[in-house]
C-alpha cells in the first residue's frame, strides 16, 4: 500500500507541478509563454532574467515529470523544491499564509510533498525501481539541499535593487 500511495503522490504532485511549467514554458492553459515568464522575471527583478526564467520553467516542467514518472527522483524533488522556495521568497509571503490573498500555502504544500518524496524514496512503482536507479542516502539529500539553499540564495542575490522612487515636486 505504501508504494501506492506514493505513486498516487508522486503522479498528482508532479503532474500539477509540470503543468505549470508548461504554461511558462509553452503558453499553455492560458500561461504567460517564455516571453510573458521573463518579463514576470524581470519584474520581480531577478538577473538575468532570461537564464533564470528558463532555469525555473525548465525546473517545473522536467522536475514535474521527473516525479510524476518516479525518474532519478532526489533531482526533481530538488528542483521543484528550488522553485517553490523562490516563489515563496519572491512572490508569496508578503501575502500571508492562504492562497486566497496570493499567499503561500500551494507552494507550501508542494514543498512538503517533495520533501516527502524525497526522504521516502519513489516507491516500487517507478523508473527509479524498474531500472534500478538508487541513490547514496542520505548524502545524496544533504549535499542536494544544501547545492539547492546555495541556488536559491544565488537567483535571490541576482534582483536587480529597488529603483529610488521618483522625486515629486510638492504642492504647496
Amino acid at each position: 500500500m505504501l508504494a501506492l500511495g506514493l505513486l498516487i503522490l508522486r503522479v498528482a504532485i508532479g503532474l500539477t507541478v509540470a503543468a505549470h511549467g508548461a504554461q511558462k514554458l509553452f503558453g499553455w492553459w492560458e500561461g504567460p509563454g517564455m516571453k510573458g515568464w521573463t518579463g514576470a522575471m524581470n519584474h520581480m527583478r531577478i538577473r538575468p532574467a532570461s537564464q533564470w526564467a528558463w532555469m525555473s520553467a525548465l525546473a517545473e516542467f522536467a522536475g514535474g515529470l521527473g516525479l510524476a514518472l518516479g525518474f532519478l527522483t532526489p533531482l526533481p524533488s530538488l528542483a521543484i523544491a528550488g522553485s517553490m522556495l523562490v516563489a515563496i521568497a519572491l512572490v508569496h509571503w508578503p501575502h500571508g499564509f492562504f492562497s486566497t490573498k496570493g499567499g503561500l500555502e500551494f507552494n507550501l504544500a508542494i514543498l512538503a510533498a517533495v520533501a516527502a518524496i524525497a526522504l521516502a524514496g519513489p516507491g516500487a512503482y517507478s523508473l527509479d525501481a524498474v531500472l534500478g536507479i538508487r541513490f547514496p542516502e542520505p548524502i545524496t539529500l544533504v549535499v542536494g539541499t544544501i547545492l539547492l539553499l546555495i541556488g536559491v540564495a544565488v537567483a535571490l542575490g541576482t534582483r536587480a535593487p529597488e529603483q529610488a522612487a521618483e522625486k515629486r515636486p510638492q504642492v504647496t
